[in-house]
């Protein structure tokens, strides 16, 4: 079978962004889109998020507004979370693991455009995967970077820029962000006793 745009940009290939195929489900993708963001019915509004991502619990909640490129190629595990106009421009795969949550205005982009201007200026792009594992809060305002790694256990400070791969247990911050301290035992000990302290106060 021929490569189609679709295959190569999915592939992380350069690609032509304006082929008709594309820009049909740009087109289409959009409409979903729209609709999504002006549904107040909370079982229409689910079933356009399924047809947006790729969430095989069905559990996943975006606030609206959001803002997504091709759907269907954002993968995501159970129990996400993602606060108001985050975007997703997924012309690579986005794979999210599970128990993760965006605050406001997160942009995961894996879109990227050439260097050299005479090719840039004959609409060749390109895309490269974007990949975040379990238990990660990313905070607001935060920019993820075509080809990024973000591990599990992770907090993103908000405002950060995420240009390279992030380990496991860290909070990182900054542009570009780098690790500021580890998440361990300590911090858990911390935080535990916290949620004691609410139970006993409320009582719940």
């Amino acid at each position: 079978m021929t490569e189609t745009e679709y295959d190569r940009m999915t592939a992380g290939k350069l690609y032509y962004s304006p082929d008709k195929d594309l820009v049909a489900r740009r087109a289409a993708t959009r409409k979903l889109v729209t609709a999504y963001n002006q549904t107040d019915d909370a079982a229409g509004q689910k079933a356009l998020l399924d047809q947006l991502i790729d969430c095989p619990s069905h559990d996943a909640y975006i606030e609206p507004t959001i803002r997504v490129d091709y759907a269907k190629n954002i993968h995501i595990g159970k129990q996400f979370y993602a606060n108001y106009d985050c975007i997703f421009l997924d012309v690579a795969p986005i794979t999210i693991g599970d128990n993760v949550m965006f605050a406001p205005r997160v942009g995961v982009y894996t879109a990227g455009h050439p260097i050299s201007y005479d090719v840039r200026e004959r609409d060749l792009e390109y895309g490269h995967p974007i990949t975040i594992g379990s238990h990660v809060w990313v905070g607001g305002d935060v920019t993820i970077c075509p080809g990024v790694t973000i591990g599990s256990d992770v907090v993103i400070g908000a405002g950060s820029v995420v240009t390279h791969d992030i380990p496991d247990h860290v909070i990182a911050v900054g542009n570009p962000a780098r690790v500021l301290r580890k998440i361990d035992d300590t911090t858990r000990a911390t935080w535990a006793a916290e949620e004691a302290a609410y139970h006993r106060e409320t009582g719940r």
